[in-house]
């Protein structure tokens, strides 16, 4: 245990050299993508799950379940990723909007501008001298200036992730792991009784998957791995059990 404590100070201090600052600060923020396939992989898995649930609580044919599921899986998982681009447009669009916004009161009124700056540092616990030269830097650079009435006075991040690689994250990961409780079926249809209860082994696979996928999700909800596992495979599990009573029910229909 000490040992790898030893290890880890000494990473710690080998990332703070300046150069090693410098050169992260340089390289600016690198945004992570991880949150959109795990909550992509959520919805997959339930959502197509809940069609296999509900297909087979109709007691329909294999063929029919692996069909519907397909449309599904494509469908949503197009649905989702289409959804989570627009979002993460619709943020950067805002992020540019207030740019321009703070440009023109900068250009039409800087000495409210300035003021803004002024309040902004003097909370900071800068005061006196040092906060009208804290100001005077500030507002040297235009560029400067705009940038920190953004992250300060309106809260924004000043770069965001892209649309585009949010949006094929979001789908790749519907996709992969809305496709598991597929499985069963599919091998059921490819060698006929090769599979004794492919709803069973759907559900078994699936089950697990939501588990696996709850518990790298309490990675950013801070929750512990054993009960966000837990808990998505319970919300999952309440989706398909739902789905198929409701296909039981209209079973008589098809």
């Amino acid at each position: 245990m000490n040992d790898e404590r030893t290890d880890w100070l000494l990473d710690l201090k080998a990332s703070h050299t300046p150069a090693a600052i410098r050169e992260r600060l340089q390289a600016g923020s690198r945004h992570s993508y991880l949150r959109d396939v795990v909550y992509g992989s959520i919805d997959g898995a339930v959502t197509t799950l809940a069609v296999v649930s509900g297909v087979a609580g109709a007691q329909l044919a294999t063929g029919v379940v692996i069909v519907l599921g397909m449309a599904n899986l494509i469908a949503d998982g197009f649905s989702m990723a289409a959804s989570n681009y627009l979002g993460t447009r619709a943020e950067e669009q805002l992020r540019q909007r207030a740019r321009r916004q703070e440009d023109w009161e900068i250009e039409s009124y800087p000495e409210g501008e300035r003021e803004e700056i002024r309040q902004i540092v003097m909370s900071k616990g800068f005061e006196g001298t040092e906060l009208e030269r804290a100001v005077e830097i500030i507002t040297s650079d235009r560029q400067r200036w705009i940038e920190m009435m953004l992250t300060e006075e309106l809260g924004l991040s000043l770069i965001g992730p892209s649309p585009f690689r949010a949006a094929a994250m979001t789908f790749i990961a519907f996709a992969c792991v809305g496709f598991i409780p597929l499985l069963p079926f599919i091998l059921q249809f490819i060698t006929p009784n090769s599979v004794g209860n492919p709803f069973l082994w759907s559900a078994l696979l699936t089950g697990g998957a939501f588990f696996g996928v709850g518990a790298a999700k309490s990675r950013f909800v801070e929750q512990s791995w054993l009960w966000s596992g837990l808990e998505t495979l319970l919300v999952g599990g309440a989706a398909a059990v739902i789905a198929y009573v409701v296909g039981k029910l209209l079973g008589g229909l098809a």
